[in-house]
Formats: C-alpha cells, structure tokens, sequence
C-alpha cells in the first residue's frame, strides 16, 4: 500500500482489506534484548469482518519473564515454534497491507527485531496506532486503554494479554474508532515504517527489570515507619546478586501491592540487596539519602506482613484541587477555534481559556462549540461541524457575556476533564494519586509541507545538561528515564519516569522543532500538549500553545522540581533559530 490510504476516516482502496490486526506477548519491554512469547495477526474483509486469523506460541529461547502478567510458564511454552519457523507465514499476512496495533510502536519494534534477528526484513511500510486514534476521536471514556474501549464499543473481551483474544477484540474497536473517526472528519494517525527516529523497543534503560513494569494500584504512602513495616503502595528497589530470581522477588512484591522501582531516589520506601556496601549506585544514592536498606531474607519476611494501604482509586481521579476546577461562562466547553489570521486565532484560544473553556486544536467527539473568525467557512471542519449538529459562533462568544447555546456531550461519570493551562501557569503532579511514570504527548495540524520533532532536555540546577545523554531526541530516542515515541505523523509523546532520571536532573525541558525549508511555527499553528500518568490514560493537565509566529522551535512545557513536589509549567516561547542552537543553549554539543 502506496502513500495515505486513510481519509477522513474512511479506509480506502478496498475498504479495510488493507489492514491486519497484530499483538504481540512478550519477556519483557525492550525490543532489543527480550523476545515475542505469543503472537497474533488478523486480516480483514473491506467490510472489516475478519478474513484470516492466525495465531501461536512461540518459544523465546529465554527465560518468559513476568508469568504474572502474560500467564506463559516455560512449561506451556515447551515444544513450541521458533519465530523463524513462522516467519514467512506473518510476511504473507503483513506484505503489502497497514499494520494495526494499540500501542503501534511496541508490537512494530518487537516484530521489526524478530524478523531481522531471523534474517529477514518486516515487510510493514505503515503502520497505524489505535491508541493513537482513540485519542484523536476522544471518546467519552476515562481513559484509552483497550479494555475501556471495548467496553464503551460493546465490544466482548474475554481474556486480557492474551494476543489472539486481543487482537479479535482490537478489530471490532478499530471498525467502531474508524466509523467515529468518519463521523467526525477525523484522519487516521497513518504513519509510514520506519518512523525517521528509528527506535526500536521500550525507553526503559537497560538492566533495570526484564519485564513489563506492573502499575501499582495504591498510593504512595511515605517512607518507612519506625516500626519497620511496609504498606501497599511503598516504593522498593532491588541491586545487587540475589538467591532468588529477581523476576521472582518483583513479582512477590507487586502482589503484595508495593511499587518496585528500578532507581533510588527521595521517594523510596526501602533497598533490597545482599551486599549493602556494595559497588552499585544503588546502595551508594540509598547511603546518601539515609534510604533503609535490608537483606534479601529479611524482605521476604516483611512481605509477610504489609499492611494495607489507599488505593488510588479511592483518590481523587487527576488530582486537581477544588480550586484547580474551571469557572467561567465556558466552563465545561471545548471550542474549536477555525479561520482567522495567525494572532486573531492565537488570542482567541487564550481568551477561551480565560473563559474557563477548553481549546481544541483538532475535531473530536469532546468539541462542543466551534467559534469561526474570518474564513473559517475554508475551512472543511466547519462543514462537518454543521452536519454534526455543533454550535458555530462568531467572535461574541469571547464577551464574556452569558451564552445559552451549549451543545451538550454525554460524559461518563468516571471522566475528570484536564486542567486547562494558560501559558506560565503551574500545577504540582499528582505524584502520590498517581505514580511516578508519566507521558508528555503533544499534537498539531498535519501536513505534508512540514515535519515537527518533539524533544526533551534533562537539565541540572545550572540548567545545563550533564551529558549529551540527557538530550532526548529523534537520533537519541531514549536515555535514562526518559524516550521519545512517535504514533502518527502529527502526534509524538516523550515518557519519563521520575525516580529514573539522573540523579543530577532539577528540570525536564520539552521543545518541538521544525523541519522544513522556509516553514515556522506561524504555518504550523497550535500545538497541543497533554500530560497524562502513562500512555493510556487520560490527561491530567493540557495546554493550547500558538504563540510563535517566525519561530523554528518552541518551548512547550517543563517538569521541575520544587522542594519535594516536582511541577508542570505551561510554556509557550518560541525561537527563530533552530534545534541545533537550541540544543547548545543547553549545553549538548552540537556537530557543526
């Protein structure tokens, strides 16, 4: 399949006979260094029924890492095919046709290194990421993971982490995300393999856990009582040699509902490890913080008895104070601001945050209102605003005044709205609702004339970098505790775990830069940047940022740390100079 084959929503050439639906079980997160347990690949019909259905174990030569979560003991994975023996049978199913996943990046990098451990080549040229367009078409759910969707969709899910059930489930949610996407004007997140940054598997840096990292449901509660018990929601780390597996210990912890890190850092409750004086940074960063450290014996028996702690679902859903909800006249509203010049657009998105509303860069099922400025009617979304019922306003809508015409949008309960952030506002993360694992993701209007590269600095208190490491970008795709992933050609997302970055990290700077002779911010438009605590959930905090009008980059946001509270800041500063001075502003060495 040659070039954009998805418009508007609606498959083309054929239907959806240009899709195969993939997932993928695996040892653990790292493409590069673990192995596909359990694969699944589903053709299907231009009516979007499944053609053929193909699905088996596989034996990693390893061991299969996290049992607790894909359920696949060596035992049942004893006697199954190598993937070079089922090689040609996934190519004949791939050549040729889009590849479908939720959470597109990691099933493609798992395959991609298979079938180049194997000597072959993944005969992918598209693929398109389901996560990736239910954020687009933003359904009415709290979250986008696949078991929500799929029951938003009424669409049965009989066994989760089970790749061939998840990959029947993920076809009926794709025909359902594809019909909405059509409904809205929405176009697919199609995005041509391999993506420039070449990345291949998980952000996560070597060594630090051979498997999928198990969320934690309860809060984090503080560091260890005088008592010397734990509590469900206590951050553990592990260093060192240990008797038992360490799959093993991890797996005994996360049931025992701790939260097992693979740094040390302020935040952590208690050290695992039999050499406490050992050569590890571990125990070294543990001796300086005044971290508890015991043996691995003595925490088997701890695990005896923990103590019950909060969930976090007991907690306030995204953390936002009674004062962080949105007051206004457009309280409650996401308005899609269309036509206009570039500062006629820019002030009145910041105008409806002043309001209280939210502003959209793209339609989605959640845009309430459309506000249209002069030549918004060239605009093809203000058609299908009109056929779908929206209401269009002109510039009144920014007075001020009482507005009646509301269009009003089925919520389910469990849906907590974003803070909307203006620019230079600040929040604290809700680091003790929820977690220390986050994602910065950001999207704009799409286009062939431009190409926009999410980036991030990991800057000290000098607000330099103290390694050219600590610059994430589309060559240097991850480092410690933080990686960038692309999921369509007009949305990337930068991960970041914040008891893994470096010990120097004070900040972590976010940017987007432009490539593209002659192209500036002013031709992109806004960009939208969400924070959320992981890929598939839902945003914490969002901003609406198009203040740059000449600038080839543009700060979007940063994460610093305040006391003991790290924080986001909404940016919004734009430089006419490119990523290269940028980068040496902060201190990476730039080629020239």
């Amino acid at each position: 399949m040659q070039g954009s084959t998805v418009a508007q929503g609606v498959p083309q050439d054929g239907g959806f006979g240009s899709f195969t639906i993939v997932d993928v079980e695996t040892t653990g997160l790292r493409a590069s260094d673990h192995r596909i347990l359990s694969v699944a690949a589903l053709t299907l019909e231009s009516d979007g029924r499944v053609a053929r259905e193909f699905h088996t174990l596989l034996d990693p030569g390893c061991d299969p890492g996290p049992v607790h979560v894909h359920g696949l003991t060596a035992e049942i994975l004893r006697g199954s095919p190598r993937f070079e023996h089922v090689r040609e049978q996934l190519s004949e199913l791939l050549t040729g046709r889009v590849m479908v996943a939720h959470n597109a990046g990691f099933d493609y990098g798992f395959l991609m290194n298979e079938f180049d451990r194997s000597g072959g080549v993944l005969p992918v040229d598209h693929r398109l990421c389901t996560l990736a367009l239910a954020r687009r078409v933003a359904p009415p759910t709290p979250d986008c993971k696949l078991g929500t969707l799929a029951s938003y969709y009424g669409v049965p899910q009989r066994k989760a982490h089970d790749a061939l059930d998840d990959t029947r489930v993920l076809a009926g949610v794709f025909r359902a995300l594809v019909a909405d996407a059509a409904r809205l004007g929405v176009a697919p997140p199609l995005l041509r393999c391999p993506p420039k940054e070449n990345s291949r598997g998980s952000w996560r840096r070597p060594g630090t856990r051979s498997g999928p990292k198990s969320p934690c449901e309860f809060s984090y509660p503080g560091a260890l009582g005088a008592d010397g018990r734990l509590v469900q929601g206590m951050k553990v780390a592990f260093t060192g040699e240990t008797e038992t597996e360490r799959e093993v210990l991890i797996a005994m912890a996360e049931a025992a509902g701790l939260d097992v890190t693979g740094g040390v850092s302020g935040r952590t409750s208690l050290l695992v490890t039999n050499t406490p004086h050992g050569p590890t940074g571990k125990a070294r960063r543990a001796a300086e913080l005044g971290t508890p450290i015991v043996s691995e014996q003595r925490f088997v028996a701890m695990l005896g008895e923990v103590r019950p702690g909060r969930r976090k679902d007991d907690s306030a859903a995204s953390g936002r104070t009674a004062s962080s909800k949105a007051t206004g006249p457009l309280a409650g509203r996401r308005i899609l601001v269309l036509g206009g010049a570039h500062r006629e657009a820019a002030d009145a998105r910041a105008r409806v945050v002043e309001l209280g509303g939210s502003a959209a860069v793209n339609m989605s099922a959640r845009v309430t209102d459309v506000l249209a400025l002069p030549g918004a009617g060239a605009d093809r979304r203000h058609a299908k605003a009109i056929e779908l019922g929206l209401p269009v306003h002109g510039p009144e809508l920014l007075s001020g005044g009482p507005s009646t015409t509301v269009r009003q949008v089925a919520i389910a309960e469990a849906v907590v709205d974003p803070i909307d952030l203006a620019r230079g506002q600040v929040i604290d993360l809700p680091i003790a609702e929820r977690g220390v694992q986050w994602q910065l993701r950001a999207s704009w209007a799409q286009s062939t004339t431009w190409e926009v590269d999410l980036i991030a600095f990991l800057v000290d208190g000098d607000e330099r970098v103290s390694t050219d490491e600590d610059f994430v970008f589309y060559n240097q795709p991850r480092t410690s505790g933080a990686g960038l992933a692309v999921e369509g050609p007009s949305e990337q997302s930068i991960e970041f775990d914040l008891d893994e970055l470096p010990v120097t990290c004070r900040r972590i700077v976010f940017a987007a830069a432009l490539e593209g002779a002659g192209v500036t911010f002013g031709d992109v438009g806004a960009v939208e940047v969400e924070v959320a605590p992981g890929g598939d959930a839902a945003a914490v905090a969002r901003t609406t940022l198009d203040a740059a009008t000449e600038e080839e980059t543009l700060l979007l946001a940063e994460i610093y740390l305040r006391g003991d509270n790290w924080r986001l800041r909404a940016i919004g500063q734009g430089y006419a100079t490119g990523l290269a001075a940028l980068a040496r502003g902060y201190g990476v060495e730039v080629d020239e």
